[in-house]
């Protein structure tokens, strides 16, 4: 029977008891004598290690560059001969391990399961329980929130029949199953996952050209989960924590294609300013995939005079703005290899990483902002992870005290400790790819990375792209963390672009099947812009709340897009829901992904809830029906939520006196810890920062103001902040100064 996972694992040790067999054999698989050592990581993981021997040695397993730099703990246990059964005690995990087939159960001292492992003796096929709840994760793309049923080959990038709804497949080897278990492949890195059927299968496919990608070693970390958040303070403490983005990431970042020159540049960023519509970032793509981009071909690191004519005078005139530049830039060599900082020569070859970023240098110098890495489907995992890494360490070479940002359509496990963000790729504009791309962003944050986009209206357009769903499209990525417009005809993926019914260049690869210029009677829409203004100025006015859980996410890996799962892992439907989101703890996010609606029916978990929109109430634990107009994405907020709300800005460092808007969802007790920093440098990892916490008591009607222990004394603290009661119109106007302060109401 099924059993919510705080019942099954909540405060439980772990013991373990041993019997050694009389007769004992040599571990093979696929022929080859074999060590199988077992690693305590910590109090909740397991690492099964399957050690081939070369002349009586064991073959190590290479750490780098996917598992976290760290001092890794010495096995508990290795076993070479095995007849029977034997049963072993480590610190916190119960071991009964079988010979013929070699078999690994895994449980605790109260007799729950964690999990069962057989690996066949010919293939090194793992053999795994599903369970019946759902099981999540596996990285980004592919079918389905809930994984089971799906044989997955975790072959990666665009694959045929897929991408266009689903978009690129980034396969990470991370399972996660809702009873309380989670299982990170680490080697072989060319493994097939089938969830067809009871068991599940972990398929090494062999390629003796590629020693990490041979069966063997066999490297699994098996994570036994008290609680849901559990599995991404595990897998953030095996592969790495995120590192913090500079803030201005958060903000709206608009894309350009095609450019007729110089002049559209700097209009096209003055009409931003001038409309007053909040953005941050602007990109620009590289000529090759557009006919006039920012460079002079593929893989070209040099200004196209034809658009970028005097870059340096067009880089300080958007900077005088206030818009941060990011550049587009791909073809990168299969064989990346090196590390910084090395001094080598032109013999080293261009796929050296020094040689590699030196011609990144001049545009760096110029002023450019961060970098737009894309393709990279051909590079095998460890050139894709060599890529994110040195946009990383690069940067940071160049600019030691200003925080890295890149965007990449590759990655891998391990990638969110290089800052790299990851999108989903050349999707089609499409209705099923919005429907898709709900559960392929949960999915994507619970096992791959916290930060994680979509381009705004789909890539390559279609007949489906009408301004209905660029506006849908566009309130979903108000709640990404990437939030981005970017495709093909680029001149409505701007918000005012459907005002003049313009559709730009025309961009439209007609042999790719499917894809066709919008219909010119429905691209002359006037209602987008002012709803994008809407949830643009939202997403600025939240940037508080966001900057906050984006900082969690970098402490303990929890996703900013969050499974309500997470949160709610005995309320069954909220397990299995995969239309909807928490937006950090407190926000469900329920996008709207059907043409026409009028309504959006959604699954409230067990909590009190309010209508973002008209603060109405409800009780959880039901499902309920908003009705919705064009302008109406359904968001709701748990009763004892402390959100603050800044003033409407057009980027993130406009400077403002306006104070800092508390709003307190009364009905429950709660509390908030506000997290700020400067948003640029790395301070913050010397702790310099403030973090301000606040606690609502229901029963009094009191809200606490004070510093928390992690704030920073030298830190300013001084802040005027407008405290609001919801529901009803109670609101207090105070000045902290960093004492301890409490409001009544």
């Amino acid at each position: 029977m099924t059993k919510p996972i705080h019942n099954l694992f909540a405060g439980s040790t772990f013991v373990l008891m041993l019997a050694i067999p009389l007769i004992c054999s040599q571990i093979q698989i696929g022929g080859r004598p074999v060590v199988l050592t077992i690693t305590e990581v910590s109090p909740w993981t397991l690492r099964l290690t399957l050690h081939p021997l070369e002349s009586g040695n064991p073959q190590p397993v290479m750490e780098e560059p996917i598992l976290a730099p760290r001092e890794w703990p010495s096995p508990q246990l290795e076993i070479s001969d095995l007849t029977g059964l034997r049963s072993h005690a480590l610190k916190s995990f119960a071991l009964t391990i079988g010979a013929d087939p070699l078999t690994v159960k895994i449980s605790r001292s109260d007799g729950q399961p964690v999990q069962s492992l057989t690996i066949d003796s010919l293939t090194a096929a793992v053999k795994f329980v599903i369970g019946d709840g759902p099981v999540l994760g596996s990285g980004g793309g592919g079918r389905g929130f809930d994984r089971r049923g799906i044989f997955d080959d975790m072959s990666k990038g665009h694959r045929s029949g897929e991408y266009q709804i689903f978009g690129s497949r980034v396969p990470i080897p991370f399972l996660i199953g809702t009873q309380g278990w989670a299982i990170f492949v680490h080697r072989p890195y060319n493994a097939a996952i089938d969830l067809r059927r009871e068991p599940g299968r972990i398929i090494p496919r062999p390629e003796p050209e590629i020693p990490k990608e041979e069966a063997l070693p066999l490297d699994l970390f098996v994570i036994s989960l008290d609680s849901p958040a559990r599995a991404a303070a595990e897998y953030a403490a095996v592969t790495g924590m995120p590192v913090m983005p500079p803030k201005w990431a958060l903000g709206y970042q608009q894309s350009h294609r095609t450019l007729s020159g110089p002049q559209e540049v700097l209009e096209d960023a003055a009409t931003f300013r001038r409309k007053q519509l909040p953005c941050d970032v602007l990109i620009y793509l590289g000529t090759g995939y557009c006919p006039a981009g920012w460079n002079t071909g593929h893989g070209s690191l040099d200004f196209n005079p034809a658009t970028f004519r005097r870059p340096q005078e067009i880089l300080d005139r958007l900077h005088d703005m206030n818009f941060k530049i990011i550049l587009h830039k791909n073809r990168a060599p299969v064989t990346l290899h090196g590390q910084f900082p090395e001094d080598v020569g032109p013999e080293a070859g261009e796929d050296h990483v020094a040689n590699y970023w030196k011609r990144h240098l001049p545009a760096l110098t110029m002023g450019v902002d961060g970098w737009w890495p894309d393709d990279g489907d051909n590079l095998p995992i460890d050139s894709r992870m060599t890529r994110h890494m040195i946009y990383f360490k690069g940067s940071l070479l160049a600019r030691p005290d200003v925080r890295p940002w890149s965007l990449h359509r590759t990655g891998y496990a391990g990638m969110q400790r290089y800052g790299g963000w990851v999108w989903s790729g050349d999707v089609f504009s499409l209705w099923d790819t919005l429907t898709a791309h709900v559960p392929v962003g949960i999915n994507f944050s619970l096992s791959a990375s916290p930060f994680w986009g979509t381009d705004i209206g789909g890539f390559s357009p279609t007949k489906e792209l009408t301004g209905e769903l660029y506006v849908r499209w566009f309130q979903f990525a108000a709640f990404n963390p990437l939030f981005r417009s970017h495709g093909r005809m680029w001149y409505l993926r701007r918000p005012w672009g459907w005002n003049t019914g313009d559709l730009g260049p025309d961009e439209v690869v007609r042999r790719h099947a499917g894809t066709a210029a919008p219909d010119p009677a429905v691209v002359h829409n006037p209602a987008v812009e002012p709803i994008c203004r809407q949830y643009m100025e939202l997403r600025y006015r939240l940037l508080p709340y966001t900057y906050t859980i984006t900082r969690e996410a970098c402490d303990t890996g929890m996703p900013l897009m969050r499974a309500l799962w997470l949160h709610y892992p005995d309320d069954p439907q909220a397990v299995a829901c995969g239309d909807a989101y928490l937006w950090g703890r407190d926000i469900l996010v329920a996008p709207v992904t059907e043409p026409g609606a009028s309504r959006r029916t959604v699954y409230l978990p067990h909590d009190i809830w309010y209508d973002f929109w008209g603060n109405r109430r409800y009780a959880g634990g039901e499902t309920v029906t908003r009705y919705i107009d064009l302008a109406t994405m359904p968001l709701f907020v748990r009763a004892g939520a402390i959100i603050p709300f800044g003033p409407v800005i057009q980027f993130v460092d406009q400077p403002t006196d306006e104070p800092i808007e508390i709003s307190v969802y009364s009905g429950a007790d709660g509390s908030f810890v506000l997290y700020e920093d400067d948003g640029v440098s790395l301070a913050h990892t010397k702790g310099k920062a403030a973090w301000t916490r606040f606690t609502w008591s229901d029963a009094d009607r009191a809200l606490t103001i004070e510093p928390d222990s992690r704030s920073d004394p030298g830190m300013p603290h001084t802040r005027a902040f407008r405290v609001r009661i919801i529901p009803g119109r109670d609101t207090q106007e105070v000045k902290y100064s960093g004492q301890k302060l409490v409001i009544r109401f």
